[in-house]
């Protein structure tokens, strides 16, 4: 099982901070930091429920992570371990997540796939959320993974879209030319995009579009 400890600064003060598995006492904490992470007019139906959080803790403990900052909850981050073909990489987040509930999660695949990563907004400059995908990079390589996947909201894409095609707006990104909260976050935490996907999320912000990005495991050749 996972256990990192480390500090955190708030300004220029450390604070304490350990990245661990969830357990089953963490479920209150990790549907809380869903709320507050997705408000409206993201829809409530996808925050976590408890069969999923159990779902987690019983068939991948090892993509079950949080981060406590001085003994309270603060962030989390699921991931589950699929098959992933990059010749065939279109899929929705409903199809390959099994809609969060990863009864779908193959211990003989590939690929660690993220579900989610949500930190609680009043801890969101501490870098909680680039210190769990640090951590679950761990995970890639201790189980010997190909890569780390994912699809990226596109939160800005809203206000640019009578203006660019999606895959337009993800190179404006990358060039520097705009920022978007989510996929700027991503390639700071050294991942990279593979191909954006229609239809890939109910997300009202990102126009249902997702920028699949990924990190690749720097001991394996694929």
């Amino acid at each position: 099982m996972y256990r990192k400890e480390l500090f955190v600064f708030n300004g220029d003060r450390p604070a304490k901070a350990v990245i661990r598995n969830y357990r089953a006492e963490d479920f209150a904490d990790l549907i809380r930091i869903q709320q507050e992470s997705f408000p409206p007019p993201f829809p409530s139906e996808l925050w976590w429920n408890e069969e999923q959080l159990n779902n987690h803790v019983t068939l991948f403990p090892q993509g079950a992570l949080c981060i406590e900052v001085e003994g309270e909850v603060a962030g989390s981050m699921t991931g589950l371990i699929v098959d992933f073909d990059p010749m065939h990489p279109s899929h929705t987040w409903e199809d390959i997540t099994d809609e969060g509930y990863i009864r779908n999660h193959n211990p003989k695949g590939n690929t660690l796939y993220v579900v989610d990563i949500s930190v609680r907004p009043s801890y969101r400059k501490l870098g909680l959320g680039k210190w769990l995908m640090f951590s679950m990079y761990d995970v890639v390589v201790h189980m010997q993974l190909d890569r780390l996947l994912g699809g990226g909201r596109m939160p800005g894409y809203y206000s640019k879209a009578a203006e660019m095609t999606a895959e337009e707006y993800i190179q404006a990104v990358i060039s520097g030319e705009l920022k978007d909260p989510v996929i700027s976050f991503l390639l700071r935490c050294g991942r990279t995009p593979v191909t954006v996907i229609e239809n890939y999320l109910e997300d009202e912000q990102s126009l249902n579009y997702g920028c699949l990005m990924e990190w690749k495991n720097p001991f394996r050749r694929t």
